[in-house]
């Protein structure tokens, strides 16, 4: 008996195979479409009838985010005010996997009135579309998964794949970073790591704050009541003081103070913060990147890091925690 995952994986065959189908047509009108994209001074409007408009409306969802200023437009709002929307310096994106769909073919010689350059998407390059086109991406494929050979199916998901490429490849032409796609989504995890600084989510009370001098029984006190792990070691004038600011000498975690301990047994109370200090703790910035921090973090196996100025004044604590956002 044949069991209904069988055909779900001949499904996925079907469509994978013509996704792998669509290398041999990539040609020179791809790369004259990302030229097009590129040198676009307006926006790029991606259009679409049916189920080649839903895929518009992801292609250019992607485009958006990925640093192409570009929106869906259907064409059949177009003959009812949205008309408005195109301008020169704009780039046309139009699907259509026959590329004879009446409806789009009745906006394109608005399209070419304006003198816009489209980049047409269709499973056929001898089509209308294909011919009053800029460009043409060939997504045609050998057969639709579906096994009726008429739902969209493998069609729709070679058109999807293309526009993916199309966007892919202006990520790498514009050199488009893990900063500038933040920037497009500022809302999401990644965006909060790589929009957030350290100055934001720093630990900036009742610091555990030490001097070098200090014996190793009184440091034990300060990190316990400091909750963190870590002691900062300071000049002993600042702390003395009371000053606004301090200089950061070093640091010690828990960590050190159990080596100690086990190292030195009874004598560990006669040690000083100095013996097991790290004089060059990991410190960074306060606008330095969530981001980089948990890097570094991860690099060091650490779990906090300083927050300091120019002249490395304690400004406050990162610890693990607050990186995950």
């Amino acid at each position: 008996m044949v069991k209904s995952r069988d055909y779900a994986i001949q499904c996925i065959r079907d469509e994978a195979q013509a996704v792998l189908d669509l290398i041999p047509k990539m040609d020179e009108d791809f790369d004259r479409a990302v030229e097009l994209i590129l040198q676009c001074k307006g926006k790029v409007i991606v259009t679409g009838v049916g189920k080649s408009g839903h895929i518009g409306a992801k292609i250019a969802a992607t485009l958006a985010s990925t640093g192409t200023p570009s929106f869906f437009v259907n064409p059949l709002d177009v003959y009812h005010g949205d008309l408005g929307v195109m301008a020169q310096g704009d780039v046309v994106v139009a699907i259509s996997n026959s590329g004879q769909t009446d409806e789009l073919l009745r906006f394109i010689p608005m399209v070419l009135h304006f003198g816009i350059p489209i980049i047409a998407m269709s499973g056929n390059p001898q089509s209308l579309l294909a011919k009053y086109s800029t460009c043409h991406l060939n997504v045609s494929v050998e057969k639709e998964a579906c096994p009726l050979n008429l739902a969209p199916t493998s069609s729709t998901t070679a058109t999807l794949v293309m526009g993916d490429a199309l966007a892919v490849a202006l990520m790498e032409r514009r050199h488009f970073k893990p900063q500038d796609f933040a920037q497009f989504h500022p809302g999401g995890e990644l965006g909060k790591r790589l929009l957030t600084t350290a100055q934001d989510v720093m630990i900036t009370e009742h610091l555990p704050m030490l001097t070098a001098d200090m014996h190793l029984g009184e440091a034990i006190i300060h990190v316990s009541k400091g909750k963190l792990g870590l002691g900062v070691a300071v000049r002993s004038e600042d702390l003395k003081a009371n000053s606004e600011k301090y200089h950061v000498e070093g640091m010690i975690t828990d960590g050190d103070i159990r080596r100690a301990m086990e190292k030195w047994n009874a004598e560990f109370f006669d040690r000083t913060v100095s013996d097991i200090m790290t004089r060059t703790p990991k410190t960074v910035s306060p606008d330095t990147k969530i981001a980089h921090v948990q890097k570094l973090m991860n690099k060091y196996k650490i779990h906090n890091v300083l927050v300091v100025d120019s002249e490395n004044h304690l400004l406050g604590i990162v610890d693990r925690y607050a990186c995950v956002l």
